[in-house]
């Protein structure tokens, strides 16, 4: 596996509860990386050799911006290039927005900001047009991803989602206040994974306590009990106990292998995969892990 993209989960905490959010981020979750965890990390990624791209997201991020901040201009002085992804809850107004961002002009080649329903009350937030015109004051590229909730997809259509395209993975949280209200499939329907590229993922993410995810929740080894190079070498997709029968036939493969108990229908790919995984974390603790990804709150 070549590695070309490691995106930092810096904190599995958020400002905000969203319903769709498949990593349960919430002001009560925990799991924060400390300045030492991610200067490992980027140590790793430079040692791997391959990796030319960083990432900090969460959870959100800038809650802790000294740490965010120190990563992100370390990693700009090691030569990667550099993204953040953010629900832009400190653009309230102009002045707050360019304090924030004033830093981070010059070393941020992509700043992705939230505007949805799920986090504020209107599609096009104040706090992403904020953060939007002082990023171009800064000459930071900025853009934007609007999720529509399943059951009014016509309000998508902003930034990185295609119009009339709800945008909800049916994973974490989203299966819970979610899945309802979006239209159901027999579950043999799902025979592919149509979202993750699992035999060369390119990018992976690593959390606070090292785990590395080929999908959010699907790890395939742990960063600060390993080098990263030596978990690219020995990924072995098609002998994963997880990703494996996600490669012969998909969601429902899993199905089939375990003998897993079922509903006749789901919402897509993702909310069966997932569902048939919290069936097995007890069986593969190791691989679907931590309990943040599965909604359990410490």
């Amino acid at each position: 596996m070549e590695l070309t993209g490691l995106h930092l989960l810096l904190s599995y905490r958020c400002t905000f509860e969203c319903d769709h959010c498949f990593v349960w981020g919430s002001p009560w979750q925990s799991g924060t990386m400390t300045l030492g965890q991610v200067r490992r990390i980027l140590q790793e990624a430079k040692e791997a050799r391959t990796v030319t791209s960083i990432y900090f997201e969460g959870g959100e991020p800038f809650l802790y911006y000294p740490v965010m901040l120190r990563g992100v201009t370390e990693a700009r002085e090691m030569g990667f290039s550099v993204g953040i992804v953010s629900n832009a809850y400190w653009a309230e107004d102009m002045e707050s927005a360019l304090e924030w961002l004033r830093p981070l002009a010059g070393l941020v080649d992509d700043l992705t900001v939230s505007s949805d329903l799920f986090h504020y009350s209107e599609k096009i937030s104040r706090q992403s047009q904020n953060a939007a015109a002082a990023a171009a004051e800064l000459g930071i590229p900025l853009g934007t991803i609007c999720i529509a909730r399943p059951d009014d997809p016509a309000q998508a259509g902003v930034g990185q989602i295609p119009q009339g395209e709800s945008g909800v993975l049916y994973r974490g949280r989203a299966i819970d206040k979610l899945a309802a209200y979006a239209p159901h499939h027999p579950w043999t329907e799902f025979t592919t994974c149509p979202h993750e590229d699992l035999r060369e993922p390119g990018r992976v993410h690593v959390d606070a306590y090292g785990n590395l995810h080929v999908c959010q929740g699907i790890v395939i080894g742990n960063l600060f009990r390993e080098p990263l190079k030596e978990i690219a070498a020995r990924y072995n997709p098609d002998g994963h106990y997880i990703v494996g029968p996600l490669l012969v036939g998909g969601p429902a493969q899993l199905v089939r292998t375990y003998g897993l108990e079922h509903e006749p229908i789901y919402a897509d790919a993702c909310h069966l995969c997932y569902s048939m995984r919290l069936a097995l974390r007890s069986r593969f603790p190791h691989i679907l892990t931590p309990d943040q990804m599965y909604g359990v709150v410490s």
